[in-house]
């Protein structure tokens, strides 16, 4: 057991083990591994490597950024379960496919790099010391598993990164009862004062399921509901909240994070206590409405950076816990209440933070470049799989399947296509459809709830020209402009709000000879300080726009284009950054203002 931040931090239980470090590593170029049982050969594993950083990275130790396909792990663990409990391991990610062997026995196998899993081993486990091997396959030129922005090609080149294979994210243990909950799920309903609670068990129950709310040490309720089943749904009402001059601080929102804390209890039908499990919510709505993004039914200006979650020496994965929570408060020190996960499914850890300190996310797929059946199946796997684990998190507002018709390039004349795009929005919404969902981000919409258009221009009176009025913004969506795409393919007028969800990428004092990518080039603070402005001002004075998503947070490689460099330092005063990025607009509640800005500079003097 650990003390650091769960793995899992929205569903955890008192007893978990860490079992990333040191773990043996190997190799197989060949593809000899599976034919040849590794899994029983010790002596195939030839160097270590620490997990859970890809051996592409500096920090794994092995710091090979070559084609590898095929890559083994092995490590021993003592069975930490007492008697009457069983054991499951679980795996954060492991980027593509998984193998997983307990003493031999096959107990897992695994598709999707950026989704979790686990296996009950119980039954694998013997005497002594325990062997778990994995084995990870990552072709780099399959274009149908769903990649994102890793890099297919032998050195990072344009808008792609250095390649993460293998293991990723935290490996633990977590000893169980018996009987137990696999799943639990809290979806707010601000319109009855009330959270639905979702829990799914491992095999059918006769019992009972307490569950109790509470914010801080206030008790805000308390119900048990009889469970028949492998599953049971109830509503919990929040009498508090039917008080509106109490909202204030019980809703959730990034200017006033409340969180109410869960506590679970599986009870036999006596009463005995059998499994304990918490977890956390925050209630508040999202929505859209006459145009606007709608946060707890009132219109909120989203500012928003886009975020890739890359580290130099680690890549994918995070250097450690606290580097994604530094990742929040260097966001919001900025002025930004929102970012956008680009081109990856984010750690839960990041999302644990971004709802404790008060950071709107947006969920993003990592998306293939293939269009065929085999692209398709996988990725709406692998994406609904991402929905499930992430929908009861109150940061995440708004999901993104698509970006920029990567995958489906000829969906503004390929019917099949079309229907791809539309039927990820479906699904999406058919799982959860309490938040809005955009088919294909940036360009070439079929059914949206948002619409977002991607703009480089470097020049405020363009966006003025193109997103002004209401007029500018219909002509700028009836024609090419301002990317040579379609903006809507489809005839779907809701008023549905329109934002700015990728703009800026001004890259500052780029090293002579370097490789590196931007957008436009400045040479001086001055210069760079002077377009932030104009094209910031260019959209705060728009009364129609509802938001938007400037690139980027931190540069990524060679695309130098980050507030931050790489390294996370500032590139100019964050005083001077934040007066430009955190503006006043007429599409935000008058009493979120001070309390933004307050908390902007707070966590502006923490990050010096």
């Amino acid at each position: 057991m650990t003390d650091t931040l769960h793995p899992r931090p929205r569903l955890t239980r008192q007893r978990w083990f860490d079992l990333c470090g040191t773990w043996d590593f190997a190799y197989d170029d060949d593809n000899l591994g599976l034919d040849g049982r590794w899994f029983e050969q010790p002596e195939k594993f030839d160097r270590q490597i620490q997990v859970p950083f890809p051996p592409e990275s500096e920090l794994s130790g092995i710091n090979d950024k070559g084609y590898h396909p095929v890559v083994w792990y092995r490590r021993t663990f003592p069975a930490v379960q007492e008697e009457g409990e069983r054991l499951i391991l679980h795996f954060g990610a492991v980027d593509y496919s998984a193998r997983v062997w307990v003493n031999g026995q096959l107990v897992a196998t695994h598709e999707g790099g950026h989704t979790p899993f686990s296996a009950d081993i119980t039954t694998a486990l013997g005497e002594g010391e325990q062997v778990v091997v994995v084995r990870a396959e990552d072709r780099p030129l399959d274009g149908t598993m769903p990649r994102g922005k890793q890099d297919w090609e032998p050195t990072p080149h344009a808008i792609w990164y250095d390649r993460t294979t293998g293991i990723w994210q935290p490996v633990w243990l977590e000893p169980v009862p018996a009987t137990y909950l696999t799943s639990f799920h809290l979806t707010p309903d601000l319109t009855r004062n009330a959270v639905t609670v979702e829990a799914r068990l491992n095999h059918g129950h006769q019992g009972w399921l307490s569950v109790t709310l509470r914010k801080g040490d206030e008790l805000l309720a308390v119900q048990q509901v009889f469970v028949g089943g492998d599953n049971a749904e109830s509503t919990i009402t929040i009498p508090r909240a039917k008080n509106g001059q109490r909202r204030g601080d019980l809703y959730w929102s990034p200017e006033n994070p409340n969180i109410i804390t869960v506590a679970a209890v599986l009870l036999s039908e006596s009463g005995d206590q059998i499994d304990t499990v918490q977890s956390y919510f925050g209630l508040r709505s999202v929505g859209i409405g006459e145009g606007r993004f709608l946060l707890n039914d009132k219109p909120y200006f989203v500012r928003s950076v886009l975020e890739q979650g890359f580290w130099p020496q680690s890549h994918l994965a995070a250097p450690s816990a606290d580097a994604l929570r530094r990742e929040v408060e260097l966001i919001k020190a900025l002025g930004f209440n929102a970012c956008r996960i680009h081109q990856k499914i984010e750690d839960p850890r990041f999302l644990y933070w971004a709802d404790h300190l008060g950071l709107l996310v947006w969920g993003e797929m990592a998306n293939a470049y293939e269009f065929n059946a085999s692209a398709v199946e996988r990725l709406t796997r692998e994406w609904l799989s991402a929905v499930d684990r992430d929908r009861s998190n109150p940061s995440i507002v708004t999901w993104v399947p698509i970006n920029e018709s990567w995958g489906v390039e000829d969906i503004a004349r390929n019917p099949a296509q079309q229907a791809y795009a539309s039927s990820l929005y479906f699904l999406t919404k058919a799982l959860d459809p309490t938040r809005p969902v955009i088919s294909n981000e940036g360009w070439e919409h079929t059914f949206s709830d948002i619409i977002g258009v991607h703009d480089y221009t470097q020049h405020g009176s363009q966006l003025t020209d193109r997103f002004g009025s209401k007029e500018a913004i219909e002509a700028t969506l009836g024609t090419f402009k301002p990317n040579r795409k379609r903006q809507r393919l489809f005839e779907d007028d809701r008023d549905q709000p329109v934002m700015l969800t990728e703009f800026g990428g001004i890259s500052f004092h780029p090293a002579a000879g370097q490789n590196w990518m931007g957008y436009a080039t400045v040479g001086s603070e001055e210069e760079y300080l002077g377009i932030l402005r104009d094209l910031f001002s260019a959209i705060y004075a728009s009364p129609e726009l509802s938001g938007f998503c400037y690139t980027q947070i931190t540069d990524t490689q060679q695309e130098k284009n980050g507030l931050y460099d790489e390294h996370r330092n500032p590139k100019l005063p964050v005083d001077a950054l934040r007066e430009i990025i955190w503006q006043p607009s007429n599409a935000v509640p008058t009493e979120y203002l001070d309390i933004a800005r307050r908390k902007a500079i707070e966590l502006s003097k923490a990050s010096k």
